[in-house]
């Protein structure tokens, strides 16, 4: 799977970020505006800015920065270890969107983390796995997170819906840090907001064969990016220093777009941290 920012948008999102103009940043990288612009739109490097300074002007890691131009993935993950996780990736809108099913080996019962675009495989996994789908954790409300939403919950009426929303009926809020056991297999949340204001990590631990834990973090982080920080930036990379980057290195990353990867991983090539 590719990564879900290529170096444009990567470029594009730390100016933003760092509130810095395209001419600063073109003249700290050794670059004309019409070259930087290139590589912002279109991920087409004509001439090699001057990467530790492109990355000192926009508040970002010049040396990441030029590992993702690279075309730096993560690697050396191997999924089996997790054999109750699924990864399923659908497509709306001009885009594609990760949800993720998890479930109890023994027990079968299952909950699915966010929705995605479409409910269709979600569905079949269930039936293939004889689940019993008891939990829809959000990680936050943006559109193509939660658009099958209607569907899953019209299938499975008595599905309990977690999100962490001022506006949700309280029946349905997150309670912070809370415990929930899906089987053996057990449930908590970090607050993660910036790119969403109700934006939550879930964090799924007790796995057998003490495989490590995995973090459902939807928009906050991505590999090798994270999610738009509308005006919320220095909250949204705060929350993950704080509440992600804390977690145990080798916890399994599942982002709401592109690949899975590590905390290990992140720490080491994300050029926003």
């Amino acid at each position: 799977m590719n990564l879900e920012d290529n170096i444009g948008d990567v470029i594009r999102k730390g100016r933003l970020a760092s509130n810095t103009t395209p001419a600063t940043a073109a003249a700290a990288a050794g670059l004309s505006e019409a070259e930087l612009t290139a590589i912002e739109e279109s991920s087409t490097i004509a001439k090699q800015p001057n990467w530790a300074a492109l990355g000192k002007a926009i508040g970002m890691d010049g040396i990441k920065l030029q590992r993702i131009a690279g075309g730096w993935k993560p690697s050396g993950i191997d999924l089996s270890i997790w054999r109750e996780l699924r990864q399923i990736t659908s497509a709306g809108n001009g885009m594609t969107v990760n949800c993720y099913l998890v479930w109890d080996e023994m027990s079968r019962e299952a909950a699915l983390f966010d929705t995605g675009f479409d409910a269709a495989p979600v569905f079949q996994l269930i039936e293939e796995n004889g689940l019993d789908l008891r939990h829809l954790f959000l990680t936050h409300l943006h559109d193509d997170h939660v658009a099958a939403m209607d569907t899953i919950r019209a299938k499975f009426p008595k599905i309990h819906l977690h999100v962490n929303s001022k506006t949700a009926p309280p029946q349905h809020r997150v309670r912070l840090n809370e415990f929930l056991h899906l089987g053996s297999l057990r449930v908590t949340n970090r607050e993660t907001p910036g790119h969403a204001d109700e934006g939550v990590t879930y964090i799924v631990g007790n796995w057998s064969e003490d495989a490590p834990h995995v973090a459902i973090v939807g928009d906050a982080i991505f590999a090798g990016s994270m999610g738009g920080g509308r005006d919320q930036w220095d909250l949204a990379k705060q929350k993950v220093r704080e509440q992600i980057f804390s977690l145990p290195p080798e916890t399994l990353l599942c982002p709401g777009h592109g690949p899975m990867t590590t905390i290990a991983q992140e720490k080491e090539n994300n050029p926003f941290f």
